[in-house]
């Protein structure tokens, strides 16, 4: 085990679209777990068909699943259509996950078309359902800070958790993503402080802002202080999972599409590269601390 207790992980198709070479991957930094978006170009609500194939590639190689990296709520919050469809994609990952000895799904919170404030109330009108789901699944919806979506920073996802009030709703913390805030929040020590409470999983990622547009980087090139956030995690008693996401690519750049809605094989293309170097990054600074 890392030093601090980190567990280490990295999510599927920041490497590639075969399992395998996920796989390989995982084995070659010495990983525990992987994390499930996209796999052959099926997002994870279209995989209970390959549970069996998952399994089999996964135990091969010592490998657990930490979480499922749903898209769920990445949808139009007065979309009823995309609303019910959604929730059918919250079941879908919960059996999943339930099938894959797992108890993480990760969320959001529709997409942003305004403050948070003037929406709180519909956003937690239109949870009750989900709530429902993972309370009898007892699966642990984990909210994400997406700055695309109505909780764009820690603070956001800390109100929206604490508005719930379920011991099935907490929260991954992506400080990578909170450099986009478009509320300015600082990832480490500010956004930290607000969501810290509430942490079951962690996403790794880093980027930095250049003349006032962020631009994804290598883990540890960017604006998060990634050695203050890991002493604080350590301090803090975290022992859960730290899953890479880098979003960069060497010698090209992600799409803003590709970003908001990562997966497929356009999007894992010289995915395996960027998360080796980030991963010897993300390594070299654990072991610095």
């Amino acid at each position: 085990m890392l030093p601090g207790g980190f567990r280490l992980s990295v999510i599927s198709d920041e490497v590639s679209q075969d399992l395998i070479k996920v796989a390989e991957f995982a084995r070659r930094f010495n990983l525990d777990a992987i994390e499930i978006r996209t796999v052959w170009n099926k997002p994870p609500h279209q995989l209970l068909d390959h549970v069996g194939e998952i399994s089999s590639i996964l135990s091969r190689y010592g490998l657990k699943v930490c979480s499922i990296a749903s898209p769920f709520f990445k949808c139009d919050i007065d979309n009823r259509e995309e609303y019910l469809l959604h929730l059918d994609i919250l079941r879908r990952c919960c059996e999943l996950a339930r099938r894959l000895d797992v108890d993480i799904v990760r969320g959001f919170t529709f997409w942003r078309k305004g403050r948070y404030e003037d929406y709180e109330y519909r956003i937690i009108e239109l949870f009750q359902e989900p709530l429902k789901i993972i309370e009898d699944e007892e699966v642990i919806l984990a909210i994400e800070n997406e700055p695309a979506t109505f909780t764009t920073n820690g603070r956001l996802v800390s109100m929206i958790i604490e508005r719930l009030s379920s011991n099935y709703v907490k929260a991954v913390w992506d400080p990578g993503n909170d450099v986009s805030d478009p509320y300015g929040e600082k990832p480490y020590p500010d956004g930290y402080s607000y969501v810290k409470r509430h942490i079951i999983h962690i996403h790794i990622k880093d980027a930095k802002r250049v003349d006032g547009e962020v631009v994804p980087v290598p883990v540890g090139e960017g604006d998060v202080d990634f050695r203050g956030q890991f002493k604080a995690l350590k301090a803090d008693g975290y022992r859960g999972y730290l899953s890479l996401e880098t979003h960069w690519r060497p010698r090209k750049r992600l799409t803003e599409e590709q970003i908001v809605r990562p997966g497929g094989a356009a999007f894992s293309e010289a995915g395996e590269e960027a998360s080796e170097v980030c991963m010897r990054n993300l390594i070299r600074i654990l072991e610095s601390l």
